[in-house]
């Protein structure tokens, strides 16, 4: 796992092998933030990674100036690596990481974010109830940007914030907006 761009570019880290997260590949993360460049400034945002796993995501956000950012995930092999890796790159002062389950702190949560990604299990029952809840809780700024990567089978291309979508195969980024009011 490397960091693609930004001030620590080129960082490598070795997330746990015994982890049950499925980190994005440097190929789709490198794809993605190449289409995020053109959507949104991540410098100085508040950003949300749900199902955080290894943390990649965050690192890459924090690498490219993010200020402040929420990573929710629930296994304490993925949580202590986040922290070990964060307090490596001198970052622990911009993460808040909190233990649990995505969709209790979902329903919950009260803040709002310029950006939001998820990575849920790709065999996750409930997956298509993550964009609903994210802008049924209003948990974006307007203008803000939601992603969701998952695999093809699911199309969320109905839904009323889908701007689009791009496939690596495997693995599929769905970009929403909250609107600007």
């Amino acid at each position: 796992m490397r960091i693609i761009g930004g001030e620590f570019s080129g960082r490598r880290f070795n997330p746990p092998t015994n982890t049950p997260a499925r980190p994005t590949t440097d190929v789709a993360k490198e794809a993605l933030f190449n289409i995020l460049d053109n959507l949104i400034d991540l410098d100085g945002i508040k950003a949300l990674e749900l199902f955080a796993g290894t943390g990649s995501i965050s690192y890459e956000l924090a690498s490219r100036g993010a200020a402040e950012i929420t990573l929710i995930e629930r296994d304490p092999g993925n949580l202590t690596f986040i922290k070990k890796t964060a307090a490596a790159l001198g970052i622990t002062d911009r993460f808040n990481i909190v233990r649990g389950d995505v969709f209790k702190f979902l329903q919950k949560n009260t803040e709002q974010y310029d950006f939001i990604f998820a990575d849920p299990p790709y065999a996750l029952e409930n997956i298509d109830d993550i964009p609903m809840l994210i802008f049924e809780k209003k948990l974006l700024v307007p203008g803000g940007i939601f992603v969701q990567e998952h695999a093809p089978r699911n199309d969320y291309q109905k839904h009323p914030n889908f701007i689009r979508m791009k496939n690596y195969g495997s693995t599929v980024f769905t970009f929403f907006k909250q609107p600007s009011e």
